[in-house]
């Protein structure tokens, strides 16, 4: 494996999140995955696009996010969609369990990251789905921030 497939800083973010749904509450969680899905990550091979969260039996799981198979991974390389556990604290997991009763709440990976130490890193948010006009006035925003920063140049 040549270390110039391997990128320094994985940053793979999820861009439609903040367009879509209003963020209540942040949190960085650890992943459970497996060597090849951590090698996969390292090349940027992720997506976190389509992915979401539940709990199920007091754990926070991610369901649907993709990690591409490893190239130079044998017989033993992961199934690109299967389920990870992440890795909080129990009150942590409990207060976003309570949070998700309500109607319209769900959790959505924000951001996946490697940190200082080497770990992967998945950034969620437990957040409300935005309705049409609130879409129109973000995208009004934007523009008027985008107009301001031209006149000034």
């Amino acid at each position: 494996m040549s270390s110039d497939k391997i990128h320094k800083s994985v940053n793979i973010r999820n861009k439609s999140a903040s367009f879509e749904y209003h963020f209540i509450d942040k949190y960085v969680c650890g992943i459970v995955l497996t060597g090849t899905e951590i090698k996969s990550i390292r090349m940027n091979n992720a997506n976190v696009s389509d992915a979401y969260c539940i709990v199920d039996k007091s754990e926070l799981i991610i369901k649907n996010m993709h990690i591409s198979r490893y190239n130079e991974g044998t017989y033993n390389n992961h199934e690109p969609l299967r389920d990870r556990k992440l890795l909080l604290k129990k009150r942590e997991i409990v207060k976003i369990e309570k949070e998700l009763k309500d109607k319209g709440i769900t959790v959505i990976p924000i951001a996946l990251f490697i940190n200082d130490r080497g770990l992967a890193k998945l950034e969620i948010a437990v957040a409300k789905g935005k309705k049409l006009f609130d879409k129109r006035e973000d995208i009004k925003v934007k523009d008027l921030k985008r107009e301001l920063q031209r006149s000034f140049k």
